[in-house]
C-alpha cells in the first residue's frame, strides 16, 4: 500500500526556481507517495502545516525550503514517531547538513524515497523546542545583522560579512554555565549550546563534530582576548571541525552535558534555530532520540572536554 506523505513547501526560500524545485520533487516522490502538498504563505506557516498534517494522519511529513522552514516542521513532529524529510532548498541549510542529508533535490528525495531513518535529539530551550542550537552573544548578533534580502543576495557570504562586522565590536561579558555536575564562572564573547551543528555553524565547534543523537548537548565557549585572536579562533574552529578534531586553543573550551543553565551580566540576546528569542538566562535540555529523520546513515566519534585555560574561569564541582 502506497504510504500518505505530506510536503510542506517554501516557495519563497532560497535563491532558485521554486517552480522548477517543486516539478523536481514531484518527479521523483509522486511514484512513491500519496503525496499532499501545501505552500507555507504569510498567513500560514511551516509548523502550523505540519500540525494539521499530524491531524489529517501523514504517515511522512516532508519539508521543503531553508532552516526556518525544516526546523519549524521538525519541532511539530518531536515525539510523534512520524518521519521527517528534509529537501533543503534555503541559504545556510544548517539542518540538513548537520544530519549529512544531500544538498541538492534529487539526492534529498531518493534519501526519502530509501526509507532509512534515524532517531536523533533534540533540544528544549527556556521550553522552546530547538533543533539545531542557541547562541549567545556573537552568535545571536552575527544572525540577527543578516537580514534576509543580503541573505538571498550572497548566500552564507551574508553571514560571514556580518561576524566580520561584529567581531570589530568585540563585547565581552561574564557568565556562569552550571550543568548537572560543575559550575563555571568565566569571561566570554561566545556560547553556542548544540544538538546539531554542520561545520560552517564555527562558533559550535569546539568539540568538533556535533553528535546529533548521543543524548547530550555541546557547549562551546568563545573567550578570545583580543580582536585578532578573535578571527584566529574562527579560522582554527573551521579548520578543526574540517580536519574533525577538537580545538586546542587556551580561549575555547568546550564540555557536553544532558543540560545547561547559562546567566549573563549584562543580560545577552539569544538566538534559537536561527532566530532571536530574547536574552539570558537560558536553561536547556536535551530529549533523547526525540525526532525520527530520514537520513544516511553515519557514524560520529567522541571528543573530550576541555576547559583549562580560559582565562579566569572558575569551575567548581558538584
Amino acid at each position: 500500500m502506497t504510504r500518505s506523505a505530506c510536503l510542506i513547501f517554501n516557495p519563497v526560500a532560497g535563491q532558485g526556481n521554486a517552480e522548477q524545485d517543486l516539478a523536481a520533487i514531484k518527479n521523483i516522490l509522486e511514484p512513491e507517495f500519496n503525496l499532499d502538498i501545501q505552500f507555507t504563505t504569510k498567513e500560514t506557516n511551516a509548523g502550523e502545516l505540519a500540525s494539521e498534517a499530524i491531524k489529517n494522519q501523514a504517515e511522512i511529513i516532508i519539508a521543503s525550503g531553508g532552516d526556518g522552514t525544516v526546523s519549524a516542521v521538525a519541532e511539530a513532529l518531536i515525539n510523534t514517531e512520524i518521519p521527517l524529510g528534509a529537501i533543503a532548498r534555503g541559504t545556510a541549510n544548517a539542518f540538513a547538513n548537520a544530519l549529512d542529508i544531500p544538498d541538492t533535490i534529487e539526492a534529498a528525495c531518493k534519501v526519502i524515497v530509501n526509507g532509512a531513518t534515524k532517531k536523533v535529539d533534540v533540544g528544549l530551550c527556556n521550553g522552546k523546542p530547538m533543533v539545531l542550537l542557541a547562541g549567545i552573544g556573537f552568535e545571536a548578533e552575527t544572525v540577527e545583522d543578516a537580514d534576509r534580502q543580503t541573505k538571498n543576495r550572497l548566500g552564507m557570504l551574508a553571514y560571514v560579512l556580518s561576524g566580520l562586522k561584529q567581531l570589530s565590536e568585540f563585547d565581552k561579558f561574564e557568565t556562569t554555565i552550571e550543568t548537572e555536575d560543575k559550575v563555571i564562572t568565566v569571561e566570554a564573547n561566545a556560547i553556542t549550546i548544540a544538538n546539531a551543528a554542520p561545520p560552517t555553524s564555527v562558533l559550535a565547534q569546539g568539540t568538533a563534530g556535533v553528535i546529533y543523537d548521543d543524548g547530550l548537548l555541546d557547549v562551546t565557549i568563545i573567550a578570545p582576548q583580543s580582536r585578532a585572536s578573535a578571527i584566529a579562533i574562527s579560522y582554527h574552529l573551521l579548520q578543526t571541525a574540517s580536519n574533525d578534531e577538537a580545538a586546542q586553543r587556551d580561549d575555547v573550551g568546550y564540555l557536553r552535558t544532558k543540560w545547561v543553565k547559562v546567566t549573563t551580566d549584562p543580560p545577552q540576546k539569544v538566538v534559537l534555530d536561527g532566530e532571536i528569542i530574547g536574552k539570558t538566562p537560558i536553561e536547556v535540555k536535551c530529549i533523547p532520540g526525540g525526532l525520527t529523520v530520514f537520513t544516511p546513515v553515519a557514524e560520529n566519534a567522541q571528543a573530550d572536554e576541555k576547559l583549562e585555560h580560559l582565562s579566569g574561569i572558575e569551575i567548581e564541582e558538584k
